[in-house]
């Protein structure tokens, strides 16, 4: 998969922003703060997933703009495709996205057209952050291969508000608690589906993860990923996802009704599932050292791209916010394997701290503005 065609104006900084990228790399100069990660942000939204700095819609327009728009040609296996994300400033804040010269009511359709990897300083949580983030990481990961999951990640998030509402209008005395039932089947069969899944996700993640954490380590340490379900042993992911299951995770809802009636929150379920990392046995985030920790992160990222290329048989597009210039010589070869035959975009302040190897399109950024582009390399890599 490449994009081979790229337009942005008024996404936050960027102003008359159009190229044609190389179908390998792809590298954003500029100095801090001009503009390369909100490029990098503006061809990720057409993804159809959520921001990866965690920016609001509402912020994707200029401060002192009205509107902004991001489109993009892209190239699959099939044919080529264009998306297009455009927002007008306003009480409604009025988005219109277009797949295919057809307007889209979502952004759902977009994730099953445009796949892309990002790669960001701040994948470090999901090693060292919150539970919320591995959870959010595996999902999405997950998704990529099998779209159906988006659906019953939102399913799932719906009954949790509904059932979230009643507990404190049971709690208050407005709501009889027979009513809780009801909900309580819905997020069973919603959190029993996703349960699995995880697992099936992990399970995959985990070979592939533990492979290159070995080579990225020469050999010295070792990586294991497990997925500690809040409803299922691991011995029960060997029975089918069916009537059995759906009923033990509904009786384990039952059993904590009590207790979530007076917290007004749901305590059980797949939003208290854990994913454990760990380096040569124990927990990465307890006890791991910063490097093995970046380590563990950059394998999981490069896993993630792996199992999706095997997958689909094709590549999915690569964005690497800032990452190669921080690795030092090892690990930009380590990354440089794995993704040598996808397209990359990669910012960097100082391109001369990148590996000879990549070589391709340059764009220096200023202000928002592409102020130079050029297939030429620079001296340091001529």
């Amino acid at each position: 998969m490449n994009v081979t065609y790229a337009q942005i104006d008024g996404f936050k900084n960027l102003s008359g922003i159009s190229f044609a990228p190389d179908p390998k790399y792809n590298i954003i100069v500029g100095k801090n703060a001009q503009g390369k990660t909100n490029l990098l942000e503006a061809m990720w939204i057409l993804s159809g997933c959520r921001s990866f700095r965690g920016s609001k819609e509402r912020d994707y327009v200029c401060l002192d703009g009205v509107k902004m728009s991001s489109k993009i040609k892209l190239l699959d296996s099939v044919r080529e495709q264009k998306i297009s994300y455009e927002m007008i400033k306003g009480v409604n804040q009025q988005k219109i996205i277009h797949l295919n010269g057809v307007r889209q009511k979502g952004t759902r359709q977009l994730f099953d057209v445009f796949k892309c990897i990002a790669f960001i300083p701040d994948d470090v949580d999901i090693i060292k952050g919150s539970p919320e983030k591995r959870r959010s990481f595996i999902d999405m990961a997950a998704s990529q291969l099998n779209p159906i999951f988006v659906v019953h990640i939102t399913k799932h998030h719906a009954v949790m508000n509904q059932r979230n509402a009643l507990l404190k209008e049971i709690m208050q005395g407005k709501a009889p608690r027979e009513v809780l039932c009801i909900w309580d089947r819905q997020a069973a069969h919603e959190g029993t589906l996703i349960s699995y899944m995880r697992n099936e996700y992990i399970a995959k993640i985990n070979g592939i993860c533990g492979k290159l954490y070995e080579k990225i380590s020469g050999g010295s340490e070792k990586m294991e990923i497990e997925y500690k379900s809040n409803v299922f042993k691991p011995e029960d992911f060997q029975k089918p996802c069916g009537e059995d299951a759906y009923l033990r995770y509904y009786e384990k809802l039952c059993e904590s009704a009590d207790y979530d009636i007076r917290t007004g929150s749901t305590h059980s379920g797949v939003n208290r599932d854990e994913i454990i990392i760990k380096i040569n046995g124990v927990s990465a985030k307890e006890y791991g050292s910063q490097g093995q920790i970046k380590s563990a992160a950059l394998v999981m990222k490069l896993a993630q791209a792996e199992i999706f290329r095997t997958k689909s048989k094709e590549s999915p597009v690569v964005f690497l916010d800032d990452v190669m210039g921080e690795l030092d010589e090892n690990r930009q070869k380590f990354v440089f394997d794995i993704i040598r035959d996808m397209q990359v975009f990669l910012t960097t302040c100082n391109e001369s701290a990148l590996l000879p190897e990549i070589k391709g399109k340059i764009l220096r950024i200023s202000g928002g503005k592409i102020i130079e582009e050029t297939d030429n390399l620079s001296p340091h890599r001529e």
